[in-house]
């Protein structure tokens, strides 16, 4: 089994940026795509980011170009850079491992002046 921990998250103004890490345990990390989804109060859990085992990514409409992941599979850990962060980012972030479906507990991320 897998277990993940975020970290990273915070309280910044707007325009400024933060960089998520998502750490794993368990021997898949390297044959596993990897996801950050976030979740606003009120609203549904959503795919901001993934990226294969291979390094490939594809992102959000809403996070594109601002938004960054990638791996580190010697370290088994997962990064979301984040730039020029918007109030709209305010959400709880969670990382995904694919292979057994395994999410971790969430950092929180507010986007305020």
């Amino acid at each position: 089994q897998v277990q993940l921990v975020e970290s990273g998250g915070g309280l910044v103004q707007p325009g400024g940026s933060l960089r998520l890490s998502c750490a794993a345990s368990g021997s898949i990390f390297s044959i596993s795509a990897m996801e950050w989804h976030r979740q606003a109060p009120g609203k549904q859990r959503e795919l901001v980011a993934h990226i294969t085992s291979g390094g490939s990514t594809n992102y959000a409409d809403s996070v594109k170009g601002r938004f960054t992941i990638f791996r580190d599979n010697a370290k088994k850990i997962v990064y979301l850079r984040m730039n020029s962060l918007k109030p709209e980012d305010t959400a709880v972030y969670y990382c995904k491992e694919l292979f057994y479906g395994t999410w971790g507990q969430g950092t929180q991320v507010t986007v305020s002046s």
